[in-house]
């Protein structure tokens, strides 16, 4: 680009010196007299100009042609030029400058580009107790050689505090690195088509997202809960389940025999916090996902009603049900296989005609509200 903008002033320069050529012939051929007297005009009218104007717009070729005229002219007669003796002198150091001036490094560090950024802030935020060095030699593995002293300034300028004080625990990395130990309770509730309230407890395994629902009541008194307590124990202990967190809230139907129940079984019992039903959150989406596809488009006649319906769905929810916290798997699949992105097909895929897929089973649950497919076998 720099060379470009210099052939077009070039150009420019050639140009202006012919055209001032020809006007300087014109001028030998006229008298003297009327030479003094055109460049007396000339000048008074400059003058007038330079009253009327501020400050002069010259062009690069503007410059150029000047700064050489100056160098044929005596230093007395420069007062002709509109611009100082000084700024004349300046523009012909810079078109020397320019004319030796090759492209050259420069000084100092090379800049970081935006990938390697991206990817210290990336590593430091998902690793809050890794420090400058450790990040560094993360980077050195990976192919990039930044120093330590850069990885801090980059950090810095994005606001992330030293190692040691962003390192907190915080509720969210504690859920993820213990998930597959920890068991969330919760209630909700189903109105019937009497308007009667019926009270579900619940229970989620957080690793594989799987859901035993143990009971339903109009009731839900301590000894009923601490019952519920004791079923799902049995279950998790046949599902070769380690529980070593149960996760509640703070609700006052949990009784103290309900805790017992657990921590006799090697368990510790979290409470969350006070109105914080993120901190239940899979347990909070269990209940969305039952009420969304099931229930809010059920009249639930009664208890016994309820619980045949919740049994259909646990069956669906678990066994055939795909689950994107857990990379769309089915929870209660033995192997956790992950589910192909495209089906197989029949015959020579090479062909240009449609891919044609395997017979298709449907299978209707709650009356066709639900469907499960499968590939026939």
């Amino acid at each position: 680009m720099r060379r470009h903008r210099v052939r077009g002033g070039l150009w420019v320069f050639v140009y202006l010196a012919l055209r001032h050529v020809l006007g300087f012939a014109l001028v030998l051929m006229r008298s003297e007299s009327t030479n003094q007297i055109e460049l007396l005009a000339l000048r008074h009218e400059i003058s007038v100009l330079k009253r009327q104007v501020g400050r002069s717009a010259y062009q690069p070729a503007d410059r150029a042609l000047l700064a050489a005229l100056s160098r044929l002219l005596p230093r007395s007669s420069w007062s002709c030029f509109s611009v100082t003796l000084e700024t004349l002198l300046a523009w012909h150091r810079r078109l020397v400058a320019r004319r030796w001036t090759y492209p050259h490094r420069r000084p100092g560090r090379p800049l970081v580009d935006e990938n390697s950024t991206g990817l210290v802030v990336r590593l430091a935020k998902e690793n809050p107790r890794w420090g400058y060095r450790r990040i560094q030699g993360e980077l050195i593995k990976l192919g990039i050689r930044l120093a330590a002293s850069t990885i801090a300034r980059i950090l810095k300028d994005h606001g992330i505090r030293r190692a040691p004080r962003r390192a907190g625990t915080t509720w969210r990395s504690f859920l993820r690195a213990q998930a597959s130990h920890i068991v969330a309770t919760d209630f909700f509730t189903v109105d019937t088509l009497t308007l009667k309230r019926l009270y579900v407890v619940f229970f989620i395994e957080l690793g594989r997202r799987r859901v035993w629902i143990t009971g339903v009541t109009d009731h839900p008194h301590g000894a009923w809960v601490t019952q519920q307590a004791r079923n799902v124990t049995r279950d998790l202990e046949d599902e070769s389940v380690q529980i070593n967190f149960l996760l509640r809230d703070r609700d006052t139907k949990y009784v103290s025999s309900f805790d017992t129940v657990f921590t006799g079984a090697g368990a510790q019992v979290l409470r969350t916090p006070f109105r914080t039903p993120n901190a239940n959150a899979h347990a909070e989406r269990f209940v969305r996902a039952v009420r969304v596809e099931c229930l809010d488009h059920l009249l639930i006649v009664n208890a016994r009603h309820l619980e045949r319906v919740l049994r259909a769905y646990l069956r669906h929810y678990n066994g055939h049900r795909p689950h994107q916290g857990i990379s769309q798997e089915i929870p209660g699949a033995r192997s956790a296989t992950r589910l192909s992105a495209s089906p197989p097909s029949l015959g020579n895929t090479d062909q240009p005609h449609p891919r044609r897929l395997p017979p298709i089973h449907r299978h209707d649950r709650l009356g066709g509200l639900i469907h499960e497919y499968e590939l026939a076998a």
